[in-house]
């Protein structure tokens, strides 16, 4: 084995994973406690990724809430970190309701009230798409790449 002549970075991936009540209160708590998480990894609170990653929490668990809704049953988010990317997954058990996936013109009538959220993340977002989560369900993932110049370095985390 020879020596690399470039330095070895360790590579550090944080998840936060936890299901929450299909209602509004649990997408709210769901943003919340993300946004609380993410300050805790290094990205701080009203930072440009923060308030992104906001806005993308807030419409994909509202989007869970909404039309994912199964009586009885949760949605789940799930947040990846690592050095380069942040990935938001939001499951729900609504397989058979997908959303039109990137790239789809779904542009809404112009007066109507509703149907632009996946334009926001659309907008947002680096990557999105929507997956399949067997043996039922599907999953919304949105990433942001991330620019070292605006991460913090990491919290220490007490229980």
């Amino acid at each position: 084995m020879t020596p690399s002549s470039t330095p070895q970075v360790p590579v550090t991936v944080r998840v936060f994973a936890q299901r929450f009540s299909s209602t509004p209160r649990g997408a709210r708590l769901a943003r919340h406690l993300a946004l609380h998480r993410l300050d805790a990894w290094g990205i701080p609170y009203d930072s440009d990724t923060s308030d992104t990653a906001a806005l993308l929490l807030a419409e994909l668990a509202a989007n869970a809430v909404t039309h994912g809704h199964v009586p009885g049953r949760d949605f789940e988010l799930r947040l990846t970190f690592d050095a380069r990317t942040l990935r938001i997954d939001v499951s729900d058990p609504r397989g058979e309701r997908r959303p039109d996936g990137p790239g789809t013109d779904a542009t809404p009538p112009p007066r109507s009230e509703g149907g632009r959220g996946l334009l926001l993340v659309e907008a947002l977002a680096d990557r999105w798409a929507v997956l399949d989560r067997p043996p039922f369900g599907k999953t919304v993932r949105a990433e942001l790449d991330l620019h070292p110049s605006s991460l913090n370095e990491p919290r220490t985390e007490t229980l």
